[in-house]
């Protein structure tokens, strides 16, 4: 199973395992009625537990069982801190942290019982970058690590795979899921107007999804899959964050998210 399966990672991650064999179930709130790149889209909305359950239940009787889950559904959240109200932000965490977690607790029972499966909880840079005015994203992301870490060791036993990909920029539909904050601060105006155009610009300028979908697969047929796999040239960066002062660190990124032009 791959949540958020109508584009980008989800899309190419469902179609690249459907070209090498796989029987692939994808998900999405909105699916299209025909096939997609040789595999079944299903409606799912993971932010709640009877369409959670629905689906993947409506899975294991037509397949057996689920060997597999990915966990790709997400949105971006964007707007300052201060802009963003707690009901916004447990808006987001219910996509892009609960809903995983959702769809981990359903599958989970099986898999046990077999003593056999593979979950890959799609992360982001984020979690080492988080960029300004997508904290809440950064903080969702970041919470996802920490959950699939705990789990990772919690499932070993019963011959659970837990691993966590990272992607960077990747020309997906992404920043098109963007949902703005509905309170705007004038003081926040420019910096963030700024930041979004670079942003786009990032977008654009991204890798091929396809890139992530091959890690994800390497992931599935690696026996002892490592636990973090980060994706995307911008991995480069994690490098130089080890080894240069955080200062210099916070200097390079408020310039190149033009903050304090």
């Amino acid at each position: 199973m791959v949540t958020g399966a109508s584009s980008g990672i989800g899309k190419s991650t469902a179609s690249l395992l459907a070209e090498r064999g796989f029987r692939v179930f994808g998900t999405s709130r909105k699916p299209q009625r025909e096939r997609n790149g040789g595999f079944e889209l299903l409606p799912l909305d993971v932010q709640s537990d009877s369409s959670v359950l629905q689906c993947v239940s409506g899975v294991i009787a037509k397949a057996g069982r689920v060997d597999i889950l990915v966990n790709n559904a997400g949105n971006v959240l964007t707007g300052a801190i201060e802009e963003t109200s707690i009901e916004e932000a447990k808006a987001h965490f219910e996509t892009d942290f609960f809903g995983a977690a959702r769809m981990v607790n359903a599958v989970l029972p099986d898999m046990r019982k077999r003593k056999n499966g593979v979950i890959v909880n799609i992360s982001s840079m984020a979690t080492s970058f988080p960029v300004p005015f997508e904290g809440y994203y950064a903080a969702a992301k970041t919470a996802l690590l920490a959950y699939s870490d705990a789990l990772r060791q919690e499932v070993r036993n019963f011959n659970i795979k837990v691993s966590v990909v990272e992607p960077g920029f990747f020309r997906t539909n992404l920043q098109n899921a963007r949902i703005r904050t509905a309170k705007s601060i004038e003081d926040y105006g420019a910096m963030e107007t700024r930041l979004i155009s670079r942003l786009e610009e990032s977008f654009e300028a991204g890798g091929d999804p396809r890139t992530v979908a091959e890690t994800i697969e390497r992931i599935i047929e690696t026996p002892f899959p490592a636990f973090r796999y980060a994706v995307g040239k911008e991995k480069q960066y994690l490098t130089a964050k080890r080894i240069l002062p955080a200062s210099l660190i916070e200097s390079l990124a408020r310039r190149h998210w033009g903050l304090d032009e």
